[in-house]
């Protein structure tokens, strides 16, 4: 297939390193209906976690694991954002009826009308649901990693926090690296011409 077949998709640039655009959404947490934008992001690391839908099987799963990590996120300076296709008041009804998705107390940000699955392009456009998708996004908007799942294949959130350890690291050290299974406190790589060949 030629990459000028007009039935290829080109994107004008990747996600990483692109800034979260523009958007306002309901959503529900804690017993509330809130209003969930672009502008919540700025000024912390964000997570958001994209799921199919409400009332599915291995979302309440991914909910709970995520739950019982918030005191974890929230340690580092971080608030998890848990998107799906559905109303805030699915999101309501979910939160109340579900033992595992009532653990969270991130909130649960409403997507009918696809713009944010679009944007982070997770969106399944024949089925109207989004895949799996964990992005983590810095202080300043800006996306910093990607991961994109089956839908048939749940996420471990302890994954997420390794990366989000490793997101702040290397923001606070420019001029260092976290190599393969790093973890927090772990020896990192300081990039030089030296080692050019000696890895």
């Amino acid at each position: 297939m030629s990459l000028l077949d007009s039935s290829v998709t080109l994107h004008p640039r990747p996600l990483i390193n692109s800034k979260v655009p523009a958007f306002k959404a309901n959503a529900y947490k804690n017993g509330a209906f809130i209003t969930v934008s672009d502008e919540d992001l700025k000024g912390k690391w964000s997570v958001l976690i994209f799921m199919p839908a409400a009332f599915t099987f291995n979302c309440p799963t991914e909910i709970e694991d995520a739950a019982e990590h918030y005191a974890e996120f929230q340690a580092l300076g971080a608030e998890v954002y848990i998107v799906t296709t559905d109303t805030h008041f699915s999101h309501k009804v979910w939160h109340e009826t579900s033992p595992a998705v009532g653990k969270a107390q991130f909130p649960l940000v409403a997507d009918p009308t696809h713009q944010l699955t679009r944007a982070f392009r997770v969106h399944i456009e024949e089925d109207g649901l989004a895949l799996r998708g964990t992005f983590i996004v810095n202080p300043d908007g800006v996306i910093k990693t990607a991961e994109i799942h089956d839908n048939a294949i749940a996420r471990d959130v302890t994954e997420t926090v390794r990366k989000l350890k490793a997101a702040k690291y290397v923001a606070e050290h420019p001029n260092e690296v976290c190599p393969a299974k790093w973890n927090d406190g772990a020896k990192t790589i300081k990039p030089s011409l030296d080692l050019v060949g000696k890895i």
